[in-house]
C-alpha cells in the first residue's frame, strides 16, 4: 500500500474520532447520553467528551421555562351548561433524565392531566362562580399539576385560564341581565344626583333665609337706633331751647293735613285737642300783634285807642276762637274715626283754622299800624 494513502487514512480517522468524541452543549440546554443504549450521563453546557462508537445523545432538552396552550375543552359546570375553556401553561424541566424516561411525551400528559383536573373543578362550580372565581381555580389546578408532575421532573410554576366562553343563549342571557344592571345604577345614580341637589339648594335657601332675616335684623336694630337717637336729640332740643305749648301747637297743626293725606290712610280720628290747638296758635299770633303795637308817646294821648284796639283783637279772636271751637264741635260730634272719603276735608279744614289765625294776626297788627300814623298825625 502506499504509504501516502495510509497517513490520509489514518489523518481521516483521527478526525472523524474527535469530532464524534467531542460535544459542546450550548447554554440551558441538557443531553442525555446512552452507552449501547443505557442511560449513562447528562451533559452539562460546555465542552463534553464521549466515547465514539459506544455513546451516544439520546435526548436534547431545554430546561428554561416554557409554555403551553392547550385547546378549548368542554367542560360542565355544577347547574348543567357546557364552557369552553382554555387554559395556559407554564412550566420547567428540572430533571433531564426524568423528563425523558419516566414519561414518553410529558407535554401530552400535562394537557390531559389539566383537562380532567379542570373538569373535576368546575364540576364543583356553578356559572357565576366559574367566571368570577379565576384565581381559585388557577390555584386548583397548579397545586395538582405540580404534584402529579414531580415524579417526571417538571416543575409547573403558573396556570392561567385564558378564556371561559359560555353558550350563546347564556351569553345573551348575561348582556341582557348585565344591561338592566346597568340601567339599574343610572336611575339610582340619577336619584341620588337629584337627591343631593335638591338636599344642596334647601341648604342654600335656608342659608339664604337665615342671612336675610339676620340683615333684616340689624336693619331694623340700626333703625331703631337711629330712630331712638334722633328722638332723643329732637327731645334735647325742645328742652333746651325751653319750647313754649304755643310752637308745639302750631307744629302740630302744620302735621295734621301731612297725616291726613298718607296713601295707606282709611279712616282719621279727629283729636280731641284740635280746638285747644287752633285756640294756642291764634292767642300766640294776637300776642305777636300786641308786642309789635306801639307804647305811644308817654303823653297819654294814646291809651283809649290801645284800648279800642286791644278790645277789638281781643273780641275779634273770641269769634275766631268761638268760630274754630264751634267747628271743632261740628266735627268731633259725629263718629270719632273718619272714613278715606272725609280726609281730604279733615286736612282742609285743618290748614284753613291755621290760615284764618294767621290773616286775623295780621289783620291786627296792620290796625296797630295805622293807630300809630294818626296818632302821628
Amino acid at each position: 500500500m502506499d504509504p501516502l494513502v495510509l497517513i490520509i487514512v489514518v489523518a481521516a480517522l483521527v478526525v472523524f474520532a474527535v469530532i464524534s468524541t467531542v460535544r459542546v452543549v450550548p447554554q440551558a440546554r441538557r443531553y442525555n447520553v446512552e452507552r449501547f443504549g443505557r442511560y449513562r450521563t447528562t451533559l452539562q453546557p460546555g465542552l463534553n467528551f464521549i466515547v465514539p462508537l459506544m455513546d451516544r445523545i439520546n435526548t436534547k432538552l431545554d430546561v428554561r421555562e416554557q409554555v403551553f396552550s392547550s385547546a378549548p375543552q368542554p367542560v360542565i359546570t355544577e347547574d348543567n351548561l357546557v364552557v369552553n375553556i382554555d387554559t395556559v401553561l407554564y412550566y420547567q424541566i428540572t430533571d433531564p433524565r426524568a423528563a425523558a424516561y419516566e414519561v414518553a411525551d410529558y407535554l401530552a400528559a400535562i394537557d390531559q392531566l389539566t383537562v380532567t383536573t379542570l373538569r373535576n373543578v368546575i364540576g364543583s362550580m356553578d356559572l357565576e362562580r366559574t367566571l368570577t372565581s379565576r384565581e381559585e381555580i388557577n390555584a386548583q389546578l397548579r397545586s395538582v399539576l405540580d404534584d402529579a408532575t414531580g415524579k417526571w421532573g417538571i416543575r409547573v410554576n403558573r396556570v392561567e385560564i385564558k378564556a371561559i366562553d359560555p353558550p350563546s343563549t347564556i351569553k345573551e342571557a348575561m348582556e341582557k341581565q348585565m344591561r338592566a344592571e346597568r340601567d339599574k345604577r343610572a336611575v339610582i345614580l340619577h336619584a341620588e344626583g337629584e337627591r343631593q341637589s335638591k338636599i344642596l339648594t334647601a341648604e342654600g335657601t335656608r342659608q339664604q333665609n337665615i342671612l336675610e332675616a339676620q340683615g333684616d335684623q340689624q336693619a331694623a336694630i340700626l333703625r331703631a337706633d337711629g330712630e331712638a337717637k334722633a328722638v332723643e336729640r329732637v327731645f334735647q332740643s325742645v328742652h333746651k331751647n325751653n319750647a313754649d305749648p304755643k310752637v308745639l301747637a302750631y307744629k302740630y297743626l302744620e302735621t295734621l293735613p301731612s297725616i291726613a293725606n298718607g296713601q295707606n290712610s282709611t279712616f282719621w280720628v279727629i283729636p280731641g285737642e284740635l280746638t285747644q290747638a287752633v285756640k294756642s296758635v291764634t292767642d300766640a299770633f294776637g300776642d305777636y300783634s300786641k308786642m309789635g303795637a306801639p307804647a305811644g308817646d308817654g303823653t297819654g294821648e294814646g291809651a283809649p285807642d290801645e284800648g279800642a284796639e286791644a278790645d277789638e283783637v281781643e273780641a275779634g279772636e273770641s269769634e275766631a276762637t268761638a268760630e274754630e271751637a264751634t267747628s271743632g264741635r261740628e266735627l268731633t260730634a259725629g263718629e270719632p274715626a273718619l272714613e278715606a272719603a272725609n280726609v281730604d276735608e279733615v286736612a282742609e279744614l285743618a290748614a284753613a283754622a291755621v290760615q284764618d289765625a294767621k290773616a286775623e294776626a295780621k289783620a291786627a297788627e296792620g290796625k296797630g299800624d295805622r293807630t300809630i300814623d294818626e296818632n302821628t298825625r
